[in-house]
């Protein structure tokens, strides 16, 4: 029988307190029909009877590890060591929250540092933040931070029209009443040097993404001296598994390079959670979001790790804080050093270039059938826009409806104009026979 710490006269009393008759009178706002004992239940089950519903209901879910799948858009399906999550689920890491008493959270500090470590070295920049919820808040804490960082009056910012669709919206929606003015949007096509030629003195920063929205990889180089020249601040998308192989946006002179860690050891998770990493340069770092953890040494000179900024309004005075909306993604940075330690410098290449090397023969296969075209004048990472004969979203339910396999994004949800154009991702965990097989698939769909 259930304890029930209240007494009848506490019950009157609370009743009368609020001006209700009796209990069932709390519950009239639902509708009778619905309301208990009226409802309908089924009745009791054991355990394992609901254990074997459950299974075949989830069944029914279209899982990645027998459905092959050419969806990427910010979110990559890539091979988990099995080591990321044994770690992750020990007790000390899986329940913590964050590391408010460092004195008892050497172990998550440490963490938290070598991840910055990694990021630093992985972006070629000088500070990591550990870290953003995604790569589209990092965006939008970078477009502030550039703002802040702004010598005059500065509330001009071009933004690539091939950013990610999201990362820009999500850009808009943190400037909302900030008088911040965005040009560069409305030309997804736009180069590079084209994009730096629209910065002026009034230009708190340039945002690009390379590998671009479209899978493309953007040439970078001169985009820095040319915001620089109007004291601007160069912003930098990217894809971290590109950076296994691609030169890093901190080499060619970029102020902030950010993007989304969930390639990084974390699984897709029907879409979440997912962390945004940030990486700046050290005269920047006390604008930065978000946590840093620094290393240091205790009065008998061991090796220690502390909370060096935390720059958030938990810590400080609420206005003093760089953002109020920023957290740390602990366990999710915790996948991403610990997937970047076990695969290490030359693993993490090895993944970057299946990536390339399945991309680029996809790509030609496809572009090889007369219905569809692929336009490889642009270098490339993994992903790839690829004009279809009707309706992208047609030919991805045929995909789904005759063949089982998950097509690729259809880029008029988020461009109108390119409703016939597919963006197609290609991982290290796309064999050549699923690949061949879309191939097959999409020849046959045209018709």
């Amino acid at each position: 029988m259930s304890y029930v710490p209240h007494t009848d006269s506490d019950v009157s009393e609370m009743l009368a307190r609020i001006g209700v008759s009796d209990l069932q009178e709390l519950f009239t706002a639902v509708p009778a029909a619905v309301r208990f004992p009226a409802i309908d239940l089924a009745a009791p089950r054991s355990e394992l009877d609901v254990m074997q519903e459950l299974k075949a209901l989830a069944a029914q879910n279209a899982a990645l590890d027998s459905t092959p799948s050419f969806l990427g858009a910010g979110a990559y399906h890539h091979w988990v060591p099995s080591v990321v999550n044994h770690v992750l689920l020990r007790s000390e890491f899986y329940t913590a929250y964050t590391p408010y008493q460092p004195e008892i959270s050497q172990g998550t500090l440490q963490a938290i540092f070598e991840y910055q470590t990694m990021i630093c070295d992985l972006t070629a920049m000088e500070v990591s933040n550990a870290s953003h919820y995604d790569g589209a808040t990092a965006m939008a804490e970078a477009v502030i931070m550039s703002l802040s960082a702004g010598r005059g009056r500065r509330n001009r910012v071009v933004l690539s029209g091939s950013v990610h669709p999201e990362y820009r919206q999500t850009v808009h929606t943190y400037t909302q009443g900030m008088d911040v003015v965005f040009v560069g949007e409305d030309r997804p096509g736009a180069t590079a040097k084209e994009l730096g030629a629209l910065v002026d003195d009034s230009t708190a920063c340039l945002i690009l993404q390379s590998p671009d929205f479209f899978g493309r990889i953007v040439d970078l180089r001169g985009l820095a001296e040319a915001a620089h020249a109007h004291k601007a601040l160069l912003v930098v998308a990217s894809n971290p598994i590109a950076l296994g192989m691609l030169k890093p946006a901190g080499e060619m002179g970029a102020d902030i390079v950010l993007g989304d860690g969930q390639p990084l050891g974390n699984s897709l998770s029907f879409g979440g959670p997912h962390l945004g990493f940030f990486a700046t340069r050290q005269e920047l770092v006390r604008r930065m979001a978000g946590r840093l953890v620094g290393e240091t040494v205790d009065a008998d000179g061991k090796r220690g790790y502390v909370l060096t900024l935390s720059t958030r309004e938990q810590h400080i005075r609420r206005d003093k804080a760089t953002s109020n909306i920023c957290t740390n993604q602990g366990l999710n940075a915790l996948a991403a050093a610990v997937y970047l330690a076990t695969l290490g410098k030359q693993g993490l290449r090895q993944v970057a270039e299946l990536c390339y090397h399945r991309a680029h023969y996809a790509a030609a296969a496809i572009d090889a059938l007369d219905a569809y075209h692929v336009d490889q004048s642009a270098p490339f990472f993994h992903e790839f826009v690829v004009s279809c004969p009707r309706p992208a979203s047609e030919i991805n339910a045929a995909l789904w409806d005759r063949h089982g396999i998950i097509g690729g994004y259809a880029l008029g949800s988020a461009y109108p104009g390119m409703e016939r154009q597919m963006l197609i991702c290609v991982t290290e965990m796309n064999s050549r026979a699923q690949i061949d097989g879309l191939v097959s698939a999409l020849q046959e769909v045209a018709k």
